[in-house]
């Protein structure tokens, strides 16, 4: 990976430039009257009462990473949740996700964040998420995951998943039980009944404290790849482990109909989770 993208010693520069304007473009936003749109066709969401919101926050952050990408990396490609692909045949690939976690922005909650991935011939080697309402950077990149306050209140600090622990002392994280299929749900109801603690609501901000060593397991399904491209590299510098539900690995820039993702603190853990789910 070129220099300008190493979390060696610290968080790129590219990064906190990111992570400024998405701030920048999402805080005037939240918190805040706010039309939501549900990107579902119409006849769909009426059918079957299926939402995906998205909002002007969404799309003006996208927009402006888009922008940003584009003039400081003209020959690089991007994907994005919004606004879709451009030269995904590049040697490297940017995939955004200008707010993950739209339904808890739109009800004022701050466990939302912007996903920002670089893929080098389609697999995620940089991942940040940011949560500019927090002023909070979560990167990482080959073995080095960094927090970085962009306020400045709080030192850079290294980021380590835990290392010990048994599934039956485990925490848990998923978003909503109720994005599972009927199948999903029942193997991931026998995964919950095994750990300790179980927490909801989270999207990326789960995968971001298994990185930093306050939870065990993200489990979800239903993902495109924009969901989870930027917390793989994140995960794994720390010393987790991400995998789809099958034990293989989750990579490449196409669309998917629903990607199960574990996300897991440690191999050990990784592996019995993956006995239950898999």
């Amino acid at each position: 990976m070129r220099h300008e993208f190493s979390t060696e010693f610290g968080v790129p520069d590219i990064i906190f430039e990111m992570a400024g304007l998405a701030a920048d473009a999402i805080l005037p936003h939240f918190r805040t009257p706010l039309e939501v749109e549900n990107k579902l066709a119409q006849g769909q969401a009426e059918a079957d009462g299926a939402f995906d919101p998205v909002t002007i926050a969404d799309k003006n952050a996208e927009a402006a990473l888009r922008r940003l990408i584009n003039q400081r990396f003209p020959g690089h490609g991007i994907l994005g949740e919004e606004y879709g692909a451009e030269n995904l045949q590049a040697e490297y690939v940017w995939v955004l996700d200008p707010i993950d976690g739209t339904r808890s922005f739109v009800s004022g909650l701050p466990l939302w964040g912007t996903l920002i991935a670089l893929c080098h011939q389609g697999r995620p080697v940089l991942g940040a998420m940011i949560q500019p309402f927090l002023a909070e950077i979560y990167v990482g990149a080959g073995q080095k995951a960094w927090f970085a306050s962009t306020s400045g209140a709080h030192p850079l600090r290294s980021l380590k998943a835990r290392q010990d622990g048994r599934l039956n002392d485990a925490t848990l994280f998923t978003t909503d039980p109720g994005f599972f299929t009927e199948a999903e749900r029942l193997r991931y109801d026998t995964l919950e009944q095994r750990c300790r603690i179980r927490r909801f609501g989270l999207d990326c901000y789960g995968y971001a404290m298994v990185s930093a060593g306050f939870g065990d397991l993200t489990v979800e399904a239903g993902l495109q790849i924009y969901d989870i491209a930027a917390l793989i590299p994140l995960i794994e510098a720390a010393g987790g482990v991400v995998t789809n539900w099958q034990g293989k690995p989750v990579e490449g820039l196409e669309q998917h109909s629903r990607l199960q993702i574990l996300a897991s603190a440690n191999s050990q853990l990784h592996n019995e989770a993956l006995a239950i789910l898999g």
